[in-house]
């Protein structure tokens, strides 16, 4: 499947091609922190199915639990993150956040990872009062 997408200020974009079977929620605690959300939903891409069509990203290099550094890159102007991806032979794929595509409404996760450091009222927030706009 064929998508674009950007940061919230527009600076940086892309376009891609990805595979719609490959959405993932992840609920570890390096997402839960780096979103300020109670989980991150990414969609992995090979390498060279992802174009830069605006401004690069910025770079910021963790390291994750494996003790492997971990590339997150996110818009040096409005902080959206964009993309993830490793070193070496993980560096061949990448991980797009989800917020930033703009098909994101087509696009469903299809398993979770990290469960166990899930919140507890994950999956309960249907049951919770709305408005559908504020």
């Amino acid at each position: 499947m064929r998508i674009d997408g950007q940061c919230h200020c527009g600076f940086v974009s892309y376009e891609a091609e990805i595979d719609p079977d490959a959405v993932t929620i992840c609920h570890c605690t390096d997402c839960q922190r780096l979103t300020g959300s109670p989980y991150r939903v990414t969609v992995r891409a090979a390498r060279e199915a992802v174009r830069l069509t605006g401004n690069p990203p910025k770079i910021y290099t963790k390291i994750a639990g494996s003790g492997r550094p971990r590339l997150l890159s996110f818009c040096p102007e409005c902080g959206t993150p964009l993309f993830s991806t490793g070193t070496g032979e993980a560096a061949s794929t990448w991980g797009i956040r989800w917020g930033s595509i703009n098909q994101r409404a087509e696009l469903k996760p299809v398993r979770q990872i990290w469960c166990a450091s899930a919140t507890d009222w994950f999956g309960e927030t249907a049951a919770l009062p709305g408005t559908p706009r504020e």
